[in-house]
């Protein structure tokens, strides 16, 4: 017999709080399993510890976890998660990231295109992201943890480059193709659709499937973004909205970078 504890956990939004979490846990003997719900803000634990050594490690992470109640639970374990197929999927998603990569940053810099760059520095690192999943796969926490840093620090740096070269365009002028900055976005949104069905369903895995699934559909946003930023160059004649979305594509890296960057 175990235990079900369900939390609220309000601050609980985005994949790096999901790993937060989990390697708070990770120490804590008698925890089984946990299932997350980030867009309910809702953390389920089957247990066979007492809830308050549970709380004890969720408190100092200043998510406002608060336990919502505690009942036994007599079902049987979970289903075994399928390493191999997590493995064939994340190695797909691997190669199709490093090829997109490379494709966007080449006609990026031929179309004198920021949102591409930008986006392909994105791709870049979704590709480190899989593959730090990758090597996650069936690893401890500290493995994950070491490799997480080092991912942070890789897409830290490649946002101040996207940003950088957004104010050097923005104050030496640049003319964008916005033929082809459509054109190669709409592969590329093909690109994250494809990979988004590889991932639908594992999406409700461990936290490096999770942060997958979840960056990948975000990307589709952005694939968008740009496809909407090359009409209105068409339209209006200016690279200002070329330059707008390199700037937010580069952003959300940064801001990627820093959440990775703050677990401990």
């Amino acid at each position: 017999m175990s235990t079900q504890s369900t939390y609220s956990v309000p601050k609980m939004d985005c994949p790096s709080e999901e790993r937060l979490i989990r390697l708070a846990l990770d120490p804590v003997q008698g925890v089984d399993s946990l299932r997350f719900d980030l867009q309910g803000r809702r953390l389920t634990i089957m247990h066979g510890c007492r809830p308050a050594d549970v709380t004890d490690a969720l408190i100092p992470l200043g998510l406002g976890a608060e336990l919502l109640e505690s009942v036994e639970h007599a079902g049987g374990p979970e289903q075994p998660v399928d390493v191999a197929a997590e493995r064939r999927v994340l190695r797909w998603l691997l190669a199709i990231n490093a090829v997109m990569f490379v494709a966007e940053l080449g006609f990026g810099v031929i179309a004198q295109s920021t949102g591409l760059i930008a986006d392909s520095l994105d791709m870049l690192a979704d590709a480190g992201v899989y593959g730090i999943s990758l090597y996650a796969v069936g690893r401890a926490a500290f493995a994950q943890r070491r490799s997480a840093r080092v991912s942070g620090w890789l897409q830290l740096g490649l946002a101040l480059f996207v940003l950088a070269e957004v104010g050097r365009r923005a104050w030496m002028g640049s003319e964008p193709s916005e033929g082809l900055m459509m054109g190669v976005a709409a592969v590329a949104l093909v690109a994250n659709l494809v990979c988004v069905a590889l991932l639908a369903r594992h999406r409700g895995g461990g936290v490096h499937m999770r942060a997958s699934w979840i960056f990948t559909t975000t990307d589709a946003l952005a694939n968008l973004g740009v496809i909407g930023a090359g009409v209105l160059v068409a339209v209006t004649g200016s690279a200002l909205p070329d330059l707008v979305i390199g700037a937010l594509v580069g952003l959300l890296v940064l801001s990627g970078a820093v959440r990775i960057l703050r677990l401990r």
